[in-house]
């Protein structure tokens, strides 16, 4: 207690060292709704959060060009640019599935900034078809209009201190929530929380920058340990409605309870969320700029905890490809806009050019066919183990040995150590190319590649920019 105690008074101080006067924080919660070929926007609700606004002002603009959206928020009255962060949503991802093509859906949404005390335009931006951002969506935000909501039932549980380096303004503030914790339970998620915290700042390059962190937890109790998972009948309820069997994907676990998800997150300070769900199964998922999850007690936690937050926290792509994912192909192979992938459209440009040594070829050679003939038995084995709902140890122990196979293979590869354009990504055999062989983001190996690794840091630097001295 007197650990926690001390931490609580350390991150007050830190809060009020700040600013003599933080501006509050904006959230405007809207449906965006349709198909795979049009998609609408309709704004619910402007709220005005409890806690101040927790980020640096002094980077309110995002130039990374990262995500499948952008907010921007504009003077209502000049047009001058207040705040930007590139983003993506569920909306997007759905509307690459089958389903897409048959119904409508319709999703709930949010972007967040800071309060300017006066009206302003917030503007919601999609990429094109020439890889461009565009404007979808403007809706003008008055502050101070009297539907504005500025009061709200009490925090429903107290967020924890796990990790305090400074004021909120100077740090990435994370926040972990959990999900399927008993009230029996809440020590067994304090735990979860810290030893997979613990677990991020040992991989680089968070590992370099822990200081440039804080961390908090919180969760509402369950009246049942776990979360739903509707593929094999198992449905509970819980406070952000989070589950498994996402877009018929069995490993697939978000939540699309975006309303239940703010309203608890807003009585922490945040800029990033990881969900732990208190099941063993294997599993997790990753939104760039919402919310990452991973199955806390899964034995492979550690990597999907990690894994996951990559996409969330950095935009980081799948590497993987042999997985079955319920996305559809493309026929075309547009330059991704994410860091750490390319459709190689001009080796000349490569944009991880610095890391690739002299007289490395593009594409570049690796045991591609033995790979993936041993991939393809695995898959099997792994869909029969799910389809006859084997023990999770089974599952781990396939993972395990998928690894090792890996590794020995790559092992005396050309150029294992080599960064270059390696054929297979973002779940495409053919046409898309990652910068090394293997990476975090390729398999459950436990460090990310030097590409990567930069993706990252770019997304610490805008949140936590480097300061003299440190």
């Amino acid at each position: 207690m007197r650990r926690v105690a001390g931490l609580l008074a350390l991150a007050a101080a830190a809060q009020a060292q700040a600013h003599a006067q933080p501006p509050a924080t904006v959230r405007v919660d809207y449906q965006h709704s349709g198909n795979a070929l049009s998609d609408q926007y309709a704004l619910e609700r402007v709220v005005i959060e409890p806690l101040p606004w927790p980020g640096d002002l002094s980077q309110n603009v995002d130039t990374t060009n990262r995500g499948q959206n952008m907010v921007e928020v504009v003077d209502a009255k000049t047009g001058d640019l207040l705040y930007s962060r590139g983003f993506s949503t569920i909306f997007g991802e759905w509307r690459t599935t089958e389903e897409a093509n048959r119904i409508s859906r319709g999703f709930q949404e949010s972007v967040r900034f800071p309060a300017f005390g006066k009206p302003v335009k917030v503007r919601v931006l999609k990429r094109d078809e020439r890889n461009q951002f565009s404007v979808a969506w403007s809706v003008e935000v008055d502050p101070d209009a009297p539907d504005v909501v500025r009061k709200q039932a009490p925090a429903p549980a107290k967020p924890i201190p796990i990790r305090v380096s400074g004021a909120s303004p100077a740090k990435v503030d994370l926040l972990v929530m959990g999900d399927g914790y008993t009230a029996a339970e809440m020590k067994k998620f304090e735990a979860d929380a810290r030893r997979l915290a613990d677990h991020l700042f040992t991989v680089s390059p968070f590992k370099e920058r822990a200081g440039d962190f804080n961390v908090w937890a919180i969760a509402v109790p369950t009246g049942e340990s776990g979360v739903s998972r509707p593929s094999t009948g198992v449905h509970r309820a819980s406070a952000l409605g989070t589950r498994y069997d996402i877009f018929g994907s069995e490993r697939y676990v978000l939540t699309l309870d975006n309303r239940a998800l703010r309203d608890i997150a807003q009585h922490a300070p945040y800029e990033f969320i990881e969900i732990l769900v208190n099941n063993d199964t294997y599993g997790g998922g990753g939104i760039f700029g919402q919310f990452s999850t991973a199955a806390a007690g899964n034995d492979w936690a550690n990597y999907l905890f990690v894994h996951e937050f990559g996409h969330h926290f950095a935009g980081l792509a799948d590497e993987y490809y042999t997985s079955p994912v319920a996305y559809q192909s493309s026929a075309g192979r547009m330059e991704p806009w994410e860091p750490n992938v390319t459709a190689l459209r001009d080796p000349a440009k490569l944009k991880w050019q610095r890391h690739v040594k002299a007289g490395t070829p593009l594409p570049t050679a690796w045991p591609k066919a033995q790979y993936e003939e041993y991939a393809r038995a695995y898959q099997k084995r792994r869909a029969a183990l799910r389809a006859a709902n084997r023990p999770e140890s089974e599952m781990s122990a396939l993972f395990r040995e998928d690894l090792t196979h890996t590794n020995t293979l790559f092992a005396k590869a050309a150029h294992r150590h080599d960064v270059g354009a390696f054929e297979g990504a973002n779940y495409e055999a053919s046409g898309y190319y990652r910068s090394e062989m293997q990476c975090l983001m390729f398999d459950r190996s436990e460090r990310f590649c030097n590409v990567c690794n930069d993706g990252i840091t770019t997304i610490i630097d805008l949140y936590a920019k480097k300061r003299v001295g440190k």
